[in-house]
């Protein structure tokens, strides 16, 4: 297979992506088509849908190869299941497959972008299919979704004067990154491990487009410390 295009997405780095798609609004993407993918004829029609399903690479994490058993994060990193009954991203073959919400395809010139909402994807992910989401044969109605069934608890967030200063300083390159940072910390992307740790004094960093958020949970709550421009 050879992919038809790349994504540009705010996630700098996997640690900050969320686990499923569809649950940080705030994050907007891109797929740029390549190739002989690029070309307008290859996007008519597409706009007359709401959502899209996109077929991608984890490219992050192929090299490192796959287990049968992996640890859910959902299950609290400790018990282990097939790799077919999650989603790990470490799979037989690297694929990846998201419903995202279509905002908007745009051509310019010889270029052809889809903007979409709600991915969960590094920055630069290679992208192999795109799909219409048809939701009479898509959407199952009393599906059961095992040990996931509903969504995950999510945590608050809240912001220091200075990190509130700084995202304030940085509003008119990124309007939406407050609430990026908010939506992206609800879903507690530390490792599942250390969801129930009492270190209060462990400090976590990622990066966003070009912006590094450092952060701390302290009784279940998120508190922004730095909010940064710069790798």
């Amino acid at each position: 297979m050879r992919p038809i295009g790349v994504i540009h997405s705010p996630y700098a780095q996997k640690f900050a992506v969320p686990r499923q798609p569809g649950l940080v609004r705030a994050a907007r993407a891109t797929i740029e088509l390549q190739g002989a993918a690029a070309h307008s004829d290859s996007v008519r029609g597409l706009e007359q849908f709401s959502h899209l399903w996109v077929m991608f690479v984890f490219h992050q994490t192929q090299a490192q190869g796959w287990k049968p058993l992996v640890r859910p994060p959902r299950l609290g990193g400790n018990k282990k299941l097939g790799v077919f009954a999650t989603r790990s991203t470490f799979r037989p073959n690297p694929i990846g497959l998201s419903v995202v919400e279509l905002e908007a395809v745009r051509i310019d010139g010889e270029q052809v972008f889809i903007d979409v909402i709600g991915g969960d994807w590094v920055n630069q992910t290679p992208v192999l299919d795109i799909k219409p989401y048809i939701p009479y044969a898509d959407a199952i109605n009393n599906a059961q979704g095992g040990f996931a069934q509903s969504s995950p608890a999510t945590l608050p967030t809240v912001f220091s004067a200075e990190a509130t200063v700084q995202i304030e300083a940085l509003t008119t390159k990124y309007p939406q990154l407050r609430l990026l940072i908010e939506q992206v910390l609800a879903q507690d992307p530390r490792p599942a491990y250390q969801n129930t740790s009492h270190d209060l004094d462990k400090t976590y960093g990622m990066t966003l487009y070009d912006v590094n958020i450092r952060w701390q949970v302290v009784n279940q709550q998120n508190h922004v410390i730095s909010v940064v421009k710069g790798f």
